[in-house]
């Protein structure tokens, strides 16, 4: 196993600071916040919390190479004050496939995710011309970062196959499917062409036949085998022991989880994955622009009204679930 220490159980969340709708927002030199990156890490440092999941985008490399990297450099520097190891993640299906640098759009209210945006996006991935660049992006950021010990993992492809819906419970016709699957392995392909320190992986998220053939890659090529699971409890056992067997004895790391309104709950998952060493990678720490308190688009009305959908905190560093800290004082003891 390359650089990958298997004696910390890994347990974080999805992360970006509360004032950014997207992954532009939080790596653009105009609305790049480290003081209040520095500010959330802390809240995350109290519960426990050791591993933050972190989203790139191959815009900010197009526009600006040298700042993005001197950001990424100064959120490593942040993140590593507070104890906290990093796994980047490079390329997204989910959300919107329209979307430019610059300015990013104001929230929808009340409205899951509403300037989420993919990267490189639909277009672009189909688009064999584009391939050179892409994989300029993807050489160029692994070699300037491959010996960097503050990253743990690179998650080289969130959700492949799925699409601008965003959401596990979307009709089939939204789905991208084997349509990613040509950019899925030649991401993989560019990475081990140079061969960083830290272990690769992607994550298996939708476990139908129709993703079969993308699931089966991701399984088989992954150094540390990562998965989504938005499941209430026994099927979300279920999920891990599955994942657990298909892993064959790697580690393994839930980096997606809790949806509360749909059953999967934090105090009842979390202790799942802990008392089975899977690390438990949340979506979301601090409520906020991404407004993802609120459920996917289709469980509006189906579940109960009130109860944050994701996220840890309130901006001001109180739970949103103050039932929660005793599972988190749990963990700590």
């Amino acid at each position: 196993m390359k650089n990958f220490d298997t004696s910390i159980w890994r347990f974080g969340a999805n992360f970006y600071p509360s004032n950014a709708i997207n992954q532009l927002e939080m790596w653009q030199e105009e609305t790049f916040s480290p003081e209040l990156i520095d500010r959330e890490l802390g809240f995350a440092e109290k519960i426990g919390m050791n591993t933050m999941r972190v989203y790139l985008h191959d815009l900010v490399f197009e526009t600006d190479k040298e700042g993005f990297f001197r950001r990424i450099d100064e959120y490593l520097a942040i993140s590593a004050r507070h104890g906290i190891g990093t796994m980047f993640t490079i390329f997204d299906d989910c959300w919107k496939s329209d979307f430019s640098p610059g300015r990013q759009p104001d929230p929808v209210p009340f409205t899951h995710n509403s300037g989420w945006v993919q990267s490189p996006g639909n277009r672009a991935a189909d688009d064999l011309s584009e391939r050179p660049r892409l994989e300029n992006y993807v050489k160029s950021l692994l070699e300037r970062f491959k010996h960097d010990e503050r990253i743990i993992l690179w998650d080289l492809y969130n959700e492949p196959g799925n699409g601008t819906a965003g959401e596990h419970f979307a009709d089939d016709n939204r789905l991208r499917g084997n349509l990613s699957l040509p950019l899925l392995k030649d991401v993989f392909k560019w990475a081990r062409e140079i061969s960083p320190d830290q272990p690769l992986t992607a994550a298996p998220w939708l476990f139908t036949e129709e993703f079969y053939e993308l699931n089966r890659f991701m399984f088989e090529n992954s150094d540390v085998v990562t998965y989504h699971a938005y499941c209430k409890p026994d099927r979300f056992i279920e999920r891990l022991n599955q994942v657990k067997y298909i892993a064959d004895g790697r580690p393994v790391i839930c980096s997606e989880y809790v949806a509360r309104s749909a059953g999967c709950t934090l105090t009842e998952c979390l202790p799942i994955l802990r008392e089975n060493n899977v690390g438990a990678i949340n979506w979301g720490l601090v409520s906020g622009k991404t407004q993802t308190i609120y459920p996917w688009a289709s469980l509006v009305g189906k579940v109960p009204e009130g109860v944050p959908f994701h996220d840890i905190f309130n901006p001001d560093g109180s739970l949103l679930m103050p039932e929660e800290q005793a599972t988190f004082d749990k963990l700590k003891g």
